[in-house]
């Protein structure tokens, strides 16, 4: 079941809900550990526009930099940055002027997404190991307004919570609002 478009950030969205009005699907933990393990790199994936990543629509990229949806978003808006280039961590791999253009992005990634989705606060941060989604990149997930205090935090993170059921036609909408933000 696909979750109606203000699930998604549109401006029903900008209005506080509470976590758990918004329509969830139970996540395949197990299947998605083995293909964080055994598959090619998603980011590295995304990049090169291979088939099969059509809900993480792109969108921000620059020479250095890719902004795209997660597929398995846990909160309305959540996108993911990363460097272009298969870099594994965050404070050895880059330079210092890496380090601080990348963290520039994220910002500017992160005031589109709250310039389109309503947030009471926006979680930023780096997840991924060397045994699985080892590709540096940054979760930029806005916290819908309401969301009870127990549901916020890592609980809104994890997607052992459920996650987000939706449609390649939300992400397609989200995406060239979050573009149009970027663009202004």
């Amino acid at each position: 079941m696909s979750p109606p478009p203000s699930a998604l950030g549109d401006e029903a969205s900008r209005q506080p809900q509470e976590a758990s009005s918004r329509p969830r699907e139970r996540f395949d933990l197990e299947g998605y550990v083995r293909r964080a393990r055994n598959g090619p790199c998603f980011v590295c994936a995304v990049v090169a526009g291979a088939p099969g990543y059509d809900l993480e629509q792109i969108v921000f990229e620059d020479e250095h930099h890719v902004a795209f949806l997660d597929r398995y978003p846990t909160v309305p808006g959540k996108v993911l940055v990363a460097p272009r280039a298969h870099v594994e961590h965050v404070v050895r791999d880059l330079d210092e002027e890496g380090y601080l253009r990348l963290m520039r992005t994220v910002r500017r990634v992160a005031l589109a997404v709250e310039a389109v989705v309503a947030s009471e606060r926006t979680y930023l941060l780096s997840l991924g190991s060397r045994q699985g989604n080892a590709h540096l990149h940054w979760h930029i997930a806005p916290l819908p307004p309401g969301t009870p205090y127990e549901q916020q935090q890592y609980h809104a993170l994890m997607t052992e919570n459920g996650v987000i059921a939706w449609s390649r036609e939300q992400a397609v909408d989200l995406a060239g609002r979050l573009r149009v933000a970027l663009a202004g």
